[in-house]
Formats: C-alpha cells, sequence, structure tokens
C-alpha cells in the first residue's frame, strides 16, 4: 500500500532531528519542504535527496497538488496562519504545540477543520513517550484509585535552542514564540494534567519570571479542576534536565524522575480508623524514554501513527484536539493571572468532561 504523501513546513531543529527520522519508518512520507531561511532549504535538500523545497508555505501548497497533509513546524506565531492555508487547500494538518498563541485563533482552528472535514492534529509527543505509557497503564488498572492531585515539575538549564542558520534564540523573543516557557512547554504539561486528572481546569493561579529577557524563564500554576489539583513548575534556569512527575489517587502513587516509574500501593491497616499506619507496597521500574534526548525522535512514530488513524477514520477534530484548544485557553489564562498580581482566573473547563 502507498504511503501518504505529505509535506512540512519549517525545517529547525524538532523537524530535522525529530519528525522527519520518524517519518522514514511511518505510512507516511514527506516529499516537499519550505522553510524562509535559505541555508535550511539546503540543509533539507542535501538530508532528504529528491525533496522538492519552496521558500514559503503559500509556494509550496500552490505547487504541490499530490500531498494529502502538511506538518506544521514552524515557530508558534505562524501555526494558525499555516494550518488554516493548509486547510483551506484541503489538506490533514499535523500541527507542533501550541496549537496556536492565542485562544481565538486556536478555537477558529478547530472550527475551521470541522468545516473542511479535515484532520487538524497537535504534535503532543510527551503523550507518546514510554514511560507516560506506563503510567497510563498503572491509572487505567485502578491500581492507584481515582486521581485528585498531581505535580508536574519541569526542569530545564536553558530554553531549546533554534538553529543557529536562522535564529537560535527565537524561543526567548515574544514576537515568534508567542511567549516563554509557558507557551514552550505548558501544552506538555496541561495536556498530561488533563489525561491523568480526566477533566478539564476551572480555575488557575499563576507566576512568573522574565529577568531581562523578552520572554518568561520560570512558571509556577495552582491550576483546579473539578476531579482535583495540579501543580506545575517550570523553568529554563534550573541546574539541571529533568522532568519530576507525582500522581496521587486515593489507593497509592506514582512518582516519575525521567525514565525511573516508582509505583506505591496503599495497603489496608488492620483497624480501619487507624490510617496513620497505613504501609504501602513500593514497586520501582525503569523504562527507557529517552529523555536527554531533545529531539525525542523515539516518541514521534507513535505520535505519527496515531495521526494516520486519525485520516483513516476521519476524526477531524478529535480528543487531541480538544485538548490542544484547552492547553491554550489555560495558558493564556495563566498569563492573565500572572498580569493580575497572580489572582486565580477562572475558565469554563471548555464545556466537556
Amino acid at each position: 500500500m502507498p504511503k501518504r504523501r505529505g509535506a512540512i513546513v519549517g525545517y529547525g531543529f524538532i523537524a530535522e532531528h525529530g519528525h522527519i527520522p520518524a517519518y522514514k519508518d511511518s505510512d507516511l512520507e514527506i516529499v516537499a519542504v519550505a522553510d524562509v531561511c535559505a541555508a535550511r532549504r539546503e540543509a533539507a535538500a542535501k538530508a532528504m535527496p529528491g525533496v522538492r523545497v519552496y521558500e514559503d508555505h503559500e509556494e509550496l501548497i500552490a505547487k504541490e497538488r499530490d500531498i494529502e497533509f502538511l506538518d506544521v513546524t514552524a515557530p508558534p506565531y505562524a501555526h494558525a496562519r499555516i494550518a488554516d492555508a493548509a486547510l483551506d487547500a484541503g489538506l490533514h494538518v499535523l500541527c507542533e504545540k501550541p496549537l496556536a498563541t492565542k485562544f481565538e485563533d486556536a478555537k477558529r482552528m478547530l472550527a475551521h477543520a470541522e468545516k473542511a472535514k479535515r484532520v487538524l492534529f497537535p504534535s503532543h509527543n510527551y503523550r507518546h513517550a514510554p514511560v507516560i505509557k506506563a503510567v497510563r497503564q498503572v491509572i487505567d488498572a485502578g491500581l492507584i484509585g481515582k486521581v485528585h492531585y498531581v505535580t508536574l515539575d519541569t526542569f530545564r538549564n536553558t530554553h531549546a535552542r533554534g538553529v543557529r542558520e536562522w535564529n537560535e534564540h527565537w524561543r526567548r523573543q515574544m514576537k515568534y514564540s508567542g511567549g516563554g516557557i509557558a507557551m514552550d512547554h505548558g501544552s506538555h504539561t496541561f495536556y498530561l494534567a488533563f489525561e491523568w486528572l480526566r477533566s478539564y481546569p476551572t480555575a488557575i493561579t499563576a507566576k512568573m519570571s522574565h529577568g531581562d529577557q523578552d520572554t518568561e524563564h520560570s512558571f509556577g500554576a495552582t491550576i483546579t479542576f473539578p476531579t482535583g489539583t495540579a501543580v506545575a513548575q517550570l523553568t529554563w534556569t534550573a541546574g539541571i534536565r529533568k522532568v519530576i512527575y507525582t500522581v496521587h489517587g486515593d489507593k497509592g502513587a506514582i512518582r516519575v524522575e525521567d525514565d525511573d516509574v516508582e509505583v506505591a500501593i496503599m495497603g489496608q491497616p488492620s483497624n480501619p480508623i487507624d490510617r496513620g499506619r497505613v504501609t504501602w507496597e513500593m514497586k520501582k521500574e525503569r523504562v527507557a524514554s529517552d529523555w536527554m534526548d531533545a529531539s525525542h525522535v523515539t516518541w514521534f512514530g507513535s505520535l505519527l501513527e496515531r495521526f494516520g488513524t486519525a485520516m483513516d477514520k476521519r476524526e477531524y477534530v478529535g480528543k487531541d484536539a480538544e485538548d490542544a484548544l484547552a492547553c491554550v485557553e489555560l495558558i493564556t489564562a495563566a498569563y492573565a493571572s500572572a498580569a493580575d498580581g497572580c489572582r486565580e482566573h477562572k475558565l469554563d473547563g471548555r464545556g466537556r468532561d
């Protein structure tokens, strides 16, 4: 069976080292690339002999008549514009996170996909990390009971660098990024919280630190859900690169530190009123997930498979897209809360459960 043919817009670090290698082992094929930087177009042509290269997405869409999808890996400021053009052309869209830098743009994108009857799918690659799949199995098996509290800490010693040929520090420039670490890593943090707490948030209280840069380097928030609470800490100023997640249920807990997973299952005290003397059964496992590899290339195969399935089943706006919209809404509310003296800002929970 022939592969589905598509194109990619924005040949930066994540496209070169994350997306493109994954396509080689998938049922999808990239036949064209667009990038505004001549040096990056040259790099794409060298890395993928025979691929057609263009200066922008408009030229690519106008000339490539035999493709089914567009993979948007340009910086966030251009996501909505490029995705809308692709949908107008009848193409399915895979889009890097965040879906857009503004909630109204993200909301319009979902409506556009429904109207065009084309898939809009976010690149939520953390969901496909082996260690996250292991957490999902524990929760789904009911081993820790109903989840009511999660913590999500992402520590980085610097912002992710862009390619030198174009702009190595675009994540610290508002006009390209739309925000700092909350915009960059917020989506990963929030869609995991949505999954583990099995609901969408109703309020957030957030605080940010900028230093002397255009975008924030550190972000902290307490997020209220109908089912519990999430506490997030994200920074580009840490002394180590690491993720630490904890997931707490009424029967136990899970702790993730990069590839290490520890599951604590609560035992039953002999005396029901003596809960303070309860003991836990501890299980530890190492699930290789290559957290130190910034490309996360090993996670993209699973993501591309899910995108392909969505196209096959005509899931134009599925749960992943709904999560992406909720992420942008929450990021927007986080910035509003921080600007408002860290006051709590309410959300409507997207009207979903």
